[in-house]
């Protein structure tokens, strides 16, 4: 089912997550901003947060939004790497350790002996939204010249984080290698926060380098501007700036346009508990079909499953023990649409 000529490049703030259970009251009073999304911080603001969380209401693991699609493409069995930029510590060694773990490959990471790993403190309130203030670290010092040809040995297709966004003369090497070794790009938006400080630059990226969109409801109303938003006009005014667009609808599932085609994509109901990581991993399934030749309405019902899978437990990972049985929901769909995939 894995195509063996596959490898994915993640690309993005490599980010020790520290997850921490608080209620609404706690966002009111201590966090300043809109629920849900991301801000970035200082490790003095992020700290002050956290010293006010109980200890046994908070947990920790290796994280970043392009990150966490990756390691989910890795669970998966297909080769990947990550290029994102850790510190030259106790923290950044585990994180390339866990990845090592997972089957990726660790050579396009970047260390910084000066800054300590990024951490990311997800906020989780009682209704399972997350609130994500981020102290980049190590991760913010990555820059263009970090980034070398031979990262994209092998690689057929680069994932990329709209949080990069932040450094665009990163992102513009990255994606100018990518198009020079004839990679596929996906760019997930990230936050509507980003889109909105990032709206004029996007189109020209966009129409250029960029053959996949991911945007949830709020980041694409944030690039279209639109008063009476839906999914339907937001895939139409994004799928001209690229051939395939995907608006992740949370409960609703996904809305998917691919050359003037639609796809409705239903949701896998779940009971969450934590929606930290859902639409990380959801782009993690849907790459997988996509990239192993299953078609978007396959690829997106994939996306989905892992979706459905992430949002039932704390935190962005899925447990080990869990991928058997989603392998074999992946088989199913590929049985269940007429194109299938490419055998590796």
């Amino acid at each position: 089912m894995i195509s063996g000529s596959a490898k994915v490049l993640g690309a993005g703030s490599a980010l020790l997550d520290i997850l921490a259970s608080v209620d609404d009251s706690f966002l009111s009073r201590h966090v300043e901003g809109e629920k849900g999304g991301m801000l970035l911080v200082d490790s003095v603001t992020q700290r002050n947060l956290i010293a006010g969380i109980a200890p046994d209401a908070m947990s920790r693991a290796i994280g970043g939004s392009a990150f966490n699609t990756i390691s989910a493409l890795a669970s998966l069995g297909m080769k990947t790497a990550f290029l994102g930029k850790l510190g030259n510590d106790e923290n950044g060694a585990y994180y390339a350790d866990a990845y090592r773990k997972l089957g990726g490959d660790v050579s396009s990471f970047k260390y910084s002996s000066e800054v300590p790993t990024g951490t990311c403190l997800s906020l989780v309130t009682p209704d399972s939204e997350r609130t994500m203030r981020t102290d980049l670290g190590a991760s913010s010092t990555l820059c263009a010249d970090d980034v070398f040809e031979s990262d994209f040995t092998g690689v057929t297709h680069v994932h990329m984080e709209g949080y990069l966004l932040f450094f665009l003369d990163t992102v513009r090497k990255i994606l100018s290698l990518a198009k020079r070794n004839s990679c596929t790009v996906s760019l997930d938006f990230a936050s509507f926060e980003v889109v909105r400080m990032f709206r004029k630059e996007l189109p020209e990226l966009l129409e250029e380098y960029v053959d996949v969109i991911f945007a949830n409801e709020d980041e694409a109303r944030a690039f279209c501007g639109q008063d009476s938003f839906s999914p339907e006009g937001a895939a139409e005014e994004l799928s001209r700036c690229c051939a395939t667009v995907v608006v992740k609808l949370g409960r609703e599932g996904s809305f998917i346009r691919e050359n003037s085609a639609d796809y409705r994509i239903p949701p896998v109901p779940a009971d969450a508990v934590d929606t930290t990581g859902a639409g990380d991993l959801w782009q993690g399934g849907f790459l997988y079909g996509y990239l192993n030749g299953c078609g978007v309405e396959a690829a997106g019902r994939m996306g989905s499953v892992l979706g459905s899978e992430v949002v039932r437990v704390f935190g962005a990972q899925i447990p080990p023990a869990r991928w058997g049985a989603i392998r074999e929901q992946f088989q199913t769909i590929r049985q269940q649409y007429k194109q299938g995939c490419n055998h590796g």
